[in-house]
């Protein structure tokens, strides 16, 4: 029993001093290659291996034969485990680096392509998340392209619809100080319908900065969909009557929702009026409010004869107005993309899709607590 905690204590001695001076020189080249490392780990455990075999024949005493056959076995598995070594550093190093060529392409912009072939579980992990990251990256590229393409559309749009009533209000001003003016009482009335148009859109612009800075308190409280629908409908009436549409609201149930009463008015006020300025004379706007599985489910039937399918995705975002005629009536195309903001604001989401003749545009609200 004592000879074999002697061999035991000297086999160790002799394997932590190569544990200690592997672990020192894996500190000294920690920034150099894995292949280094693992020949260093293998070199390590072989030394261990003979320095404790060392230790144990030169206190046991044993034939210089047995020290000899035991140092050409340990030299033979050191040559066998170092080629070993190598071979695998090399493998993992060379799928490393295909691997760091491939997160760079999709780093350029590109696409991230998983190299072809076998690898450790570890990178076939990394090549996983990098494939997720890849396709993240690209849904926020395209999303960053569509957000830039709709800034620079808006900008036009507001650029031309600003300056527009502007240089009317300039002309007609500069009649009645000149005294020029026919009919002084009609350039006032004038007036005061382009004062009126440019602070809706200023006001659409305030709401809509609001709404993108997360800065829109919103006030719920507890109404029925009736009475929000049917003061929505009061407020359109004169729009419609101008416009020659009919206005029709018969399918209403009466399901109550936390809503903010003011935000709610303007998102219908928003699709009524869109829907009767697309409708053509004679047409008919429906609303309709129900229950479903979703919510309820607040829809605005036009008869504009129907989006483009390719257009459909834009139509909330800001600034689209589905034509390329810039009249300043037909908005600065904010109306839909403030819809959009208050329902998502109100946990709820804001939808469009063709029907026979039109489109039906859909605010899916989440029920009323009971």
């Amino acid at each position: 029993m004592r000879d074999t905690l002697l061999i035991a204590l000297f086999a160790f001695l002799g394997a932590a001093a190569a544990g200690v001076l592997g672990a020192a020189v894996l500190w000294l080249i920690r920034r150099r290659s894995l292949t280094a490392s693992l020949a260093v780990v293998v070199a390590v455990a072989v030394t261990a291996m003979f320095a404790g075999t060392l230790a144990v024949a030169r206190a046991m005493f044993l034939s210089a034969h047995d020290l000899s056959v035991v140092t050409t076995v340990v030299a033979m598995a050191a040559v066998v485990s170092l080629a070993a070594a190598l071979l695998l550093g090399r493998w993992v190093v060379a799928r490393s680096r295909a691997l760091t060529l491939a997160a760079r392409s999709f780093g350029d912009g590109g696409e991230f392509a998983a190299p072809v072939g076998p690898a450790t579980a570890e990178l076939e992990a990394l090549s996983s998340e990098l494939a997720a990251t890849s396709a993240k990256l690209a849904e926020s590229r395209e999303r960053e392209r569509a957000l830039e393409s709709s800034r620079r559309e808006l900008v036009a749009w507001i650029s031309h619809d600003l300056r527009t009533p502007l240089a009317g209000l300039r002309a007609m001003s500069e009649a009645l100080e000149d005294g020029v003016a026919a009919d002084p009482a009609r350039y006032l009335r004038q007036i005061r319908t382009e004062v009126e148009r440019l602070n809706d859109m200023v006001g659409d612009l305030f709401e809509l900065s609001r709404i993108h800075a997360g800065a829109l308190a919103l006030s719920t409280s507890r109404m029925s969909l009736y009475d929000l629908v049917g003061d929505a409908l009061a407020g359109a009436d004169p729009l419609a009557r101008e416009h020659g549409v009919r206005l029709v609201g018969g399918r209403i149930e009466p399901v109550p929702v936390e809503v903010d009463g003011r935000e709610m008015s303007r998102v219908l006020g928003n699709l009524l009026v869109n829907a009767i300025r697309r409708t053509p004379a004679d047409g008919t706007v429906a609303v309709a409010a129900e229950r479903s599985p979703e919510g309820v489910v607040l829809s605005v039937t036009d008869g504009c004869g129907g989006i483009p399918e390719a257009d459909l995705p834009r139509v909330f975002d800001t600034g689209w107005r589905g034509t390329h005629a810039r009249t300043p009536p037909a908005g600065a195309g904010l109306g839909l993309a403030i819809v959009r903001g208050i329902v998502e604001a109100h946990q709820g989401r804001a939808a469009v899709r063709n029907i026979p003749g039109g489109c039906r545009f859909e605010v899916i609200l989440p029920t009323a607590r009971a």
